[in-house]
């Protein structure tokens, strides 16, 4: 009994009056229990990964996919993914220029074609916010579904010398649509413009020359934006001539159903916009949208386009109508169509 004493006092517990050998003999089942407890904790927490903090590898967190519509250019980040209807996704076309040339125009009667989702805005992003970076543009772009189009227009794009440059970066496989007009009618228009805004504006003919008549001032921008075969030197600099298409302004207007339906094939589109959507405005001068289906009335353009020019003298035009014409003729030739300007 003494062993048996012996062992129970090795355990720790002390005995009570009434304890026999049976009691004795139980005691050890204790410190195994507890040990059993103790290990399956300790698996437990092991399969569970809560060891000891230095015992733990961090596991990277998972890169995300790279985008469909991402160019693959060097350089170019990999951006994330727009959850919802559709991806917001880079443009696949741009309307580059030029101001006063009908870039409104052609984008409205664009945007009536199913498979073409179109920023309604001038982001210029290219011209004024890159710094703001890829990120930021695409956040801009309305969500598009497999199969279509997404385009933006900003018409400073085609006359800026960085611009090129900077859309080859991220996608050098752009298509780009340069809408042009008579640079003289062009010129006056934008002039028209200005004078709507600035009132107190000199003449025409006061901006455009230098000392009354003489040479032509081609710092003035509503002059300078015409000299098209210059500014289109510097873009066949990153882009081949075949990722372009040029829009006459002056048959936008006469045939708007002709030139949208260059644009749709240039894009790879069905012609789905067609000479049913449009009827000539002899009010405004240029074509409107027919009534779409549910809608109350035609749709014209704003109140900004058509607006009336102020009269030139004739001196004045034929004097820009001989400057230019060197300059259109040069731009004939590096595109493979003529005008008619001259």
């Amino acid at each position: 009994m003494a062993g048996s004493g012996g062992l129970g006092g090795g355990a720790g517990c002390s005995q009570g009056a009434g304890a026999g050998p049976g009691a004795a003999l139980r005691a050890p089942r204790a410190p195994l229990l507890l040990a059993v407890l103790v290990l399956g904790v300790y698996c437990l927490c092991t399969l569970q990964g809560c060891g000891p903090p230095a015992a733990r590898v961090p596991v990277p967190a998972p890169a995300p996919a790279a985008p469909p519509s991402a160019s693959c250019s060097p350089g170019v980040p990999v951006l994330p993914v727009a959850t919802g209807p559709g991806r917001q996704r880079f443009p696949q076309a741009l309307i580059v220029g030029v101001k006063k040339g009908g870039t409104r125009a052609l984008l409205e009667f664009l945007r009536l074609h199913p498979d073409v989702r179109a920023l309604g805005s001038e982001p210029h992003f290219f011209d004024r916010w890159y710094e703001r970076g890829l990120a930021w543009y695409r956040s801009l772009m309305p969500p598009t579904l497999d199969g279509q189009i997404t385009m933006e227009k900003t018409p400073s794009y085609f006359v800026t010398l960085e611009v090129p440059h900077r859309i080859h970066s991220m996608s050098p496989d752009m298509k780009l649509i340069v809408v042009v007009r008579n640079p003289v009618t062009r010129a006056i228009s934008d002039y028209a413009q200005m004078l709507s805004k600035t009132p107190s504006l000199p003449s025409f003919r006061a901006l455009a020359f230098r000392h009354g008549l003489g040479p032509v001032d081609t710092a003035w921008s509503a002059v300078r934006i015409g000299l098209y075969a210059q500014h289109l030197d510097n873009w066949l600099r990153y882009f081949p001539l075949s990722h372009f298409l040029f829009v006459s302004g002056e048959r936008l207007v006469s045939d708007p159903a002709g030139e949208v339906g260059r644009v749709q094939d240039f894009l790879g589109l069905k012609r789905v916009v067609t000479d049913k959507h449009f009827y000539f405005n002899a009010t405004k001068g240029f074509p409107c949208l027919k009534k779409a289906q549910g809608s109350s009335r035609p749709r014209c353009l704003g109140k900004s386009k058509g607006r009336p020019h102020p009269r030139v003298p004739e001196a004045v035009v034929q004097r820009l109508r001989d400057f230019y014409q060197p300059f259109n003729q040069k731009f004939y030739q590096m595109t493979g169509q003529d005008f008619g300007w001259d």
